[in-house]
């Protein structure tokens, strides 16, 4: 075994200090991917967001029965009333989601939120989320409202420390024991 000297007398293994370093490696690469990411307005139909949608109605296709899938489709999201982020490192596009603001409504809806499986973890889709909150304020709307399906945690959980909670079904969704409806007052 190597022992290395250390600041104040104190001694390390190299393996332990080897742990230190990675550590700090994989800290130091976590927060440059953080901030490399971008998030902006886009078209869905811009290069790399076809893969994106293409690969989360394949994840959802194989959650869910068609019944419970509820996703808008590429002429959906390009309607005036709907704001569509995506988020790039690089070029290649890693997450999207969109907000839907109705008229007649005090409400918004998010759709299609989505982040590749590779760049979960980098805070993307926490980033989204915020953002598409900060496009329903600046419309005037008062709360965002969701509906996601029993089977991803991952989103419950993230929806619920950002202060969403369950609700019933809004719009024009019909109970669902596959969906979970959330909303957040902004």
């Amino acid at each position: 075994m190597v022992w290395l000297s250390a600041p104040r007398g104190r001694c390390r293994t190299a393996s332990t200090l080897d742990n230190l370093v990675i550590a700090s490696s994989k800290e130091a690469s976590l927060a440059q991917a953080k901030d490399a990411v971008t998030i902006s307005i886009e078209d869905p139909g811009a290069p790399g967001v076809a893969a994106l949608l293409a690969a989360s109605d394949g994840y959802m296709a194989a959650l869910y029965p068609q019944e419970s899938n509820h996703m808008l489709n590429l002429a959906a999201l390009r309607k005036p009333n709907v704001c569509f982020l995506v988020g790039r490192r690089a070029g290649a596009a890693l997450g999207c989601g969109a907000v839907v603001s109705f008229d007649e409504q005090v409400w918004a809806e998010l759709k299609r939120m989505w982040v590749v499986p590779a760049a979960r973890g980098l805070g993307l889709g926490r980033r989204l989320l915020s953002e598409l909150e900060d496009v329903a304020r600046g419309r005037g709307l008062r709360m965002v409202r969701l509906e996601t399906g029993i089977a991803q945690p991952e989103a419950l959980g993230l929806y619920r420390s950002c202060g969403y909670v369950e609700c019933g079904p809004f719009g024009d969704y019909r109970p669902d024991p596959l969906s979970i409806f959330m909303e957040k007052r902004l």
